[in-house]
């Protein structure tokens, strides 16, 4: 495998050299109105294939031959910038560019706009998102919502009616790893999945990564989904913010020192609770969120920037002094940017993440508390090489502290309950990287690279060995942090892009992913009472490899973007539950656990139209996801939960003037794969369903209508006012959210079928400012 890994690494480090000395054009590229670093910039260099893009950072770097040159520099809502630079040495060009002006006029919206973005490059499988998108699109409770609008995309889809939990690829929602400013988030879910946990004010970019991920990424199999919050404004205070009918946020952000440094806040709370408060039944409830997000960034010299950035959220649900739960996320990330050179970016992080839940229940004279959580200290190094015009390499590497605490019930002296705390469990996951950016032609882009990574399951506490049953056979005791077991993995990664021409271009990838963490759950979204567990002696870690094709096209003089993708995704060790599995607060929940073998395989379209009075897109997916794991089905291939056939999304954006913007989704999916009883018979007196292949049978078909309305009130250069009005699921559809069976009161060996609908008509307005 060491020599495995080595090769790779060579092949990373080819390079072409040229027979002439190159020199080196870097600096930085930022927004004018707020002094923000821009995301994936595009820098051109006019009558010539070479270019480059801004890192995560605003960076770029790009070596060319001494001559005169005409440089464009562009990023979608700016305007262009064509620079004329002679290069006769290594020079530092900082880049300043000005939001994009758009004018309305009869028929169509004017502006610079990026529609080379899914042409160029070998990346497969990329989903970009500006806020921008997400602003205009209905929403449950109008609340903009960056995970609901990912939901529209090809190959990502709802875990469920107002849940933010995604399928991506096939994959379940514990294989999605959602990353804020590089902080891991367990749990990107408010108010049971009704909000996600990204406040959208607070954010600059997101990427959606589900086929081709870049060998930095690592620790998840089907998606990653790469959240970066603002910086802050560091050239004016600006205050913004929005009142709903049930939450309100606040958005600050200024500098510190004008072009130096920066800081943002921005929080976000529900009321829903303080109506409770109207009516003396309901007074002592609760019920609501909140988070926050601040970020400061200093910069120390030319050459080094620090950031801190942190999240803090928090879910409360009570009920009078009967039961109460919370569940949150914190995280914090501590980030040095320094620039080694003109060809070489380093960036250091220190990050920490948390998650936890806590469950209190009162019952006459015993007070009961449940608690779990997750915790991680992560340290990890990237460096971006630009060696020449043809070669881009990047390295690095990680460690990750992981602590869980799966479950502990405590109670008060009086109680007649004993307490029982599971044991903590303590992992260790380190990873190397290396990917290198090769263009030997015009036409021609290669990314190939490797991840490296390793993870050893710690001691502390007792670990068991079972049977093929799931007895325990053995139990064995380790010190804290002794080494319990270990596991190694070589994640090679390669793409391939080719230009046909200007507006025409296909790509191929392969990714392999492996994934130490896996997610304990009972029902088919994101629940705030999942347990999380390590990869240790018996749980292994799950592995996937994908393969990705791709023809993506800008038709229509350019107007129009069109994407085709298909892919097969082979994955092992996947976990199932035994029947009748009791996962809650099972201290040997490896006992109720069956693995084996997956398969996802799909084909996603995507038409979109991105200039004009009316932009949108649509798209369809259409896929399979299977498992095969002895003890389950006969030992047969079965759907998995999160298999759906077909998966249609419409969405439409209409500027009618200056004064309103009409929006408006469609959604349709087939419905999840679920196991209903085929049979049923009496014990004591007792109905008790009998139930035969596992997921063979369908929840209803889902679709729903949202229509969107924003009245521009006022819009100066000091000012912007707006109301937003949406109706969620216009014609009043009853989507299934759960279904249950009941004998018949009349007729007792009649079943009757009770389905639960969440929704029909979910009206909003809200009040969005800026100043």
């Amino acid at each position: 495998m060491k020599q495995i890994f080595i090769a790779v690494l060579s092949i990373c480090f080819t390079i072409t050299v040229n027979g002439q000395k190159n020199f080196t054009l870097s600096g930085n590229i930022r927004s004018k109105s707020s002094g923000e670093s821009i995301i994936g910039a595009s820098i051109r260099v006019l009558n010539s294939n070479h270019g480059t893009s801004s890192n995560e950072y605003g960076f770029y770097s790009i070596s060319l031959a001494p001559a005169t040159y005409e440089i464009v520099f562009s990023a979608l809502g700016k305007m262009s910038d064509t620079v004329s630079i002679s290069l006769s040495g290594n020079i530092e060009k900082n880049i300043i560019l000005s939001d994009a002006t758009y004018e309305l006029a009869s028929v169509v919206v004017t502006g610079k706009k990026s529609f080379e973005r899914n042409i160029g490059g070998s990346q497969v499988g990329l989903e970009k998102l500006s806020v921008q998108d997400a602003k205009n699109i209905p929403v449950i409770f109008g609340e903009k919502d960056l995970l609901k609008t990912i939901q529209l995309l090809p190959g990502i889809k709802t875990a469920g009616d107002g849940n933010s939990g995604i399928f991506v690829r096939g994959g379940s929602t514990d294989q999605n790893q959602i990353i804020l400013d590089e902080a891991n988030i367990y749990n990107a879910a408010h108010l049971f999945g009704f909000f996600s946990t990204f406040n959208s004010d607070a954010i600059k970019d997101v990427s959606v990564y589900k086929g081709g991920m870049p060998a930095q990424y690592g620790g998840r199999l089907s998606s990653v989904l790469d959240v970066r919050m603002n910086d802050g404004n560091n050239q004016k205070t600006s205050v913004s913010g929005s009142i709903g009918l049930i939450s309100a946020k606040l958005n600050i952000e200024g500098p510190l020192q004008k072009n130096k440094s920066s800081f943002l806040i921005t929080g976000r709370r529900t009321y829903a609770d303080m109506f409770l408060k109207l009516d003396d039944q309901y007074k002592n409830n609760q019920l609501y969120f909140y988070d926050l997000n601040a970020k400061l960034n200093y910069e120390l010299g030319k050459k080094d920037k620090l950031y801190l950035s942190g999240y803090f959220g928090k879910d409360l649900l009570g009920l009078n002094e009967q039961f109460t739960t919370n569940w949150g996320n914190g995280t914090g990330t501590l980030r040095w940017n320094h620039i080694i050179n003109s060809r070489m970016f380093l960036n250091t992080s220190l990050i920490f993440s948390n998650y936890n839940y806590e469950f209190k229940v009162k019952n006459g004279t015993n007070d009961i508390r449940i608690f779990s959580q997750i915790r991680d200290w992560n340290l990890k190094q990237d460096y971006q090489y630009s060696i020449n015009n043809k070669n881009n390499f990047r390295f690095g590497w990680s460690v990750i502290y992981h602590i869980i605490r799966p479950g502990e019930i405590t109670s008060n002296a009086t109680s007649s309950i004993n307490d029982k705390i599971q044991d903590k469990r303590y992992s260790c996951e380190n990873a190397v990287y290396a990917s290198n950016v090769f263009k030997p032609h015009k036409n021609l882009n290669i990314t190939i690279g490797s991840r490296f990574s390793a993870f050893s399951v710690l001691g502390g506490g007792n670990f068991f060995n079972i049977d093929e049953n799931g007895a325990i056979t053995d139990t064995l005791t380790y010190a804290r942090d002794e080494a319990v077991k270990k596991y190694y993995n070589l994640e090679p990664r390669v793409s391939i892009g080719y230009l046909l021409s200007p507006s025409h271009s296909i790509k191929a990838a392969y990714t392999r992913n492996a994934q130490y963490m896996h997610q304990i759950t009972n029902s088919n979204g994101t629940n705030p009472l999942d347990k999380w567990a390590s990869t240790s002696n018996i749980i292994k870690p799950q592995i996937s490899n994908q393969y990705s094709l791709g023809y993506y096209s800008n038709v229509f003089n350019r107007r129009y973007e069109f994407t085709a993708e298909v892919y097969y995704k082979d994955m092992e060790n996947i976990l199932d539950y035994r029947n009748g599995a009791d996962l809650f607060l099972n201290e040997t929940v490896e006992t109720q656990l069956l693995f084996g073998k997956g398969r996802a395989y799909g084909t996603e379209f995507m038409f979109k139209k991105q200039t004009g009075k009316l932009t949108g897109w649509v798209s369809y997916t259409l896929s399979k996801s299977e498992r095969k794991i002895k003890g389950i089905n006969n030992n047969q291939w079965y759907n998995a939960t999160q298999d759906r056939t077909h998966d249609i999304s419409v969405v439409g954006i209409c500027q009618l003037n200056e004064k309103w913007t009409l929006s408006g989704n469609f959604v349709f999916y087939t419905g999840n794969a679920v196991t209903f009883p085929s049979g049923k018979y009496q014990v004591n007196g007792q109905t008790v369903y009998y139930y035969n292949s596992r997921n063979a049978d369908r929840m209803p078909n889902y679709h729903r209508l949202d229509f969107g309305a924003t009245w521009h009130l006022k819009k100066t250069k000091k000012w912007t006012k707006e109301l937003v009005f949406s109706l969620y699921n216009v014609y009043g559809r009853e989507n299934a959210f759960t279904v249950n069976f009941k004998d018949n009161k009349d007729k007792p060996n009649v079943t009757d079928i009770m389905q639960t609908s969440l929704f029909r008509w979910v009206p909003s307005i809200s009040y969005n400012f800026k100043f």
